[in-house]
């Protein structure tokens, strides 16, 4: 995933450009930036946050830096914002999604005239780069942008930062937010909408699907109007979203109580406690708790003064050493007990599964899983979701080949998405065996999009079901 945060301002902004962008640390664990542009002209600072928080790295920064306009990020891959000098004039950009036909974008670019793309580690081009090559492309940049929305099978929101004003641009199926606040003599956008509360800004407007508009400190003009079809993820109150964001009028955290108080609403089991595993899984956990009348508890707590996010390393050995690691017991709440968890989801269901063996060794009773979502069928095409080279890495589908002797069709694979069918019954109790829960129940999908409480032809739910590749179905059907 990602995020970015930027700023058009009277004064100067690095101040709050440095903690706009530090309040999206969730979405991303490998490189942070940040760009501005002042009386010395464009300035930038990028580094590695894999082993420490966006704060440390960047303190002396904020302190070098000057300017009245900037943007910063958070990225889970590339180094971004990357500053580069075309025809348009010199600009900083960066950008939060995914491209899939990356290598077709770029024998285009080498079609159409002599260019050049800097490798990164294993040969790769940073996406980044190639949507400012594609931008470069076009006579100005908001033409540039709409060019780029076009041509990218994926998705791909930006921000671009010149020395007049910020370009922001929500993707072309709204599947990430861009929000803009406004305070005296500036304007912020935002990935995440609590981001500028704490800075002064008060909210101005969410962009719509595909909207691109250039903001100054004064004004906030749009240049593209939003287009009429949404596909905003779903995962982003699930799990992605930060507990006091909002996006599409639906906040993060009273979602994840509906979603919970649905679970229980189908549900035959009497644990003594509920739990969510942290942090994504707790206020899933409380909404549960509340509707059932089952005690909510925390049998492990989650020591987070060293410990980041456990999908950090590339590595996956290394994300469950990690998992295991910030996961702390308490004793007394998982001894003898019949614990229900909820997780955010099950994808690989390597970690899920050792945390159940580590609280039947602990002396747990039972333990009754049931994840905040439905069962993962699809790698997400749009997002960068899961870092899983293949969708065998997922286990349901592994658990689905098992099933059926060889890799299923479209039609099979519909069935097994189906949670009144046999199908579907036959690969959750597949995956129960195998992690050895006691109890299984996924979250469904109809309930999942009442959780969220906006109309399904609004939401992307591609990795549950495949529905929300616009460029494929037309309409999403």
């Amino acid at each position: 995933m990602g995020g970015f945060f930027g700023v058009a301002s009277k004064q100067d902004c690095v101040l709050d450009l440095f903690f706009g962008t530090d309040y999206h640390s969730h979405l991303g664990t490998r490189r942070g930036g940040m760009a501005v542009y002042g009386e010395k002209g464009f300035d930038r600072a990028i580094h590695n946050i894999q082993n420490s928080p966006f704060r440390t790295k960047f303190d002396r920064d904020v302190t070098d830096l000057k300017g009245n306009i900037g943007i910063g990020c958070i990225s889970d891959y590339e180094p971004q914002p990357l500053l580069i000098h075309s025809h348009l004039g010199s600009y900083a950009i960066t950008t939060v999604g995914k491209i899939n036909n990356i290598d077709e974008l770029v024998a285009d670019a080498f079609a159409n005239g002599r260019t050049q793309f800097l490798e990164m580690s294993g040969s790769n081009i940073n996406p980044t780069e190639l949507v400012a090559s594609i931008i470069n492309q076009e006579d100005t940049i908001a033409d540039g942008i709409c060019h780029a929305q076009q041509v990218i099978d994926g998705s791909m929101t930006i921000l671009v930062m010149t020395k007049d004003g910020l370009y922001a641009a929500r993707d072309l199926y709204g599947r990430t937010p861009v929000v803009i606040g406004k305070k005296d003599n500036a304007h912020c956008v935002s990935f995440e909408s609590f981001a500028y509360i704490n800075l002064g800004y008060e909210d101005r407007k969410e962009l719509g699907p595909g909207e691109i508009v250039y903001v100054t400190p004064e004004s906030v003009e749009t240049l593209k109007a939003p287009g009429e079809e949404m596909k905003i993820c779903t995962f982003l109150w699930i799990y992605y979203g930060y507990p006091t964001s909002s996006y599409e009028g639906v906040n993060v955290e009273d979602m994840r109580y509906h979603c919970g108080k649905l679970l229980a609403g189908r549900d035959n089991v009497t644990p003594d406690i509920v739990a969510g595993v942290p942090d994504s899984g707790t206020a899933h956990a409380i909404g549960y708790a509340n509707a059932s009348g089952i005690p909510f508890a925390r049998p492990f707590i989650k020591y987070t003064p060293t410990w980041p996010r456990s999908f950090m390393p590339t590595d996956q050995n290394q994300r469950n050493l990690i998992a295991r690691m910030k996961l702390i017991p308490v004793d007394s709440l998982i001894r003898n007990k019949k614990l229900l968890l909820i997780d955010d989801s099950i994808v690989r269901g390597t970690q899920l599964g050792e945390t159940t063996e580590f609280l039947y060794r602990s002396g747990a009773k039972e333990v009754h899983i049931r994840p905040a979502c439905p069962p993962l069928l699809y790698g997400c095409k749009f997002l960068n979701f899961s870092r899983s080279n293949s969708e065998m890495d997922l286990i349901t589908r592994r658990m689905i080949r098992e099933l059926e002797g060889n890799d299923p069709d479209e039609n099979t694979l519909a069935q097994y998405a189906d949670p009144d069918g046999e199908r579907y019954q036959a690969m959750i109790e597949a995956i129960r065996k195998k992690l050895n829960f006691t109890t299984l129940r996924f979250h469904r999908l109809d309930d999942m999009v009442r959780s969220v409480g906006i109309p399904a032809e609004k939401l992307c739910t591609y990795c549950w079901d495949k529905k929300g590749d616009c460029r494929t179905c037309g309409h999403c059907k």
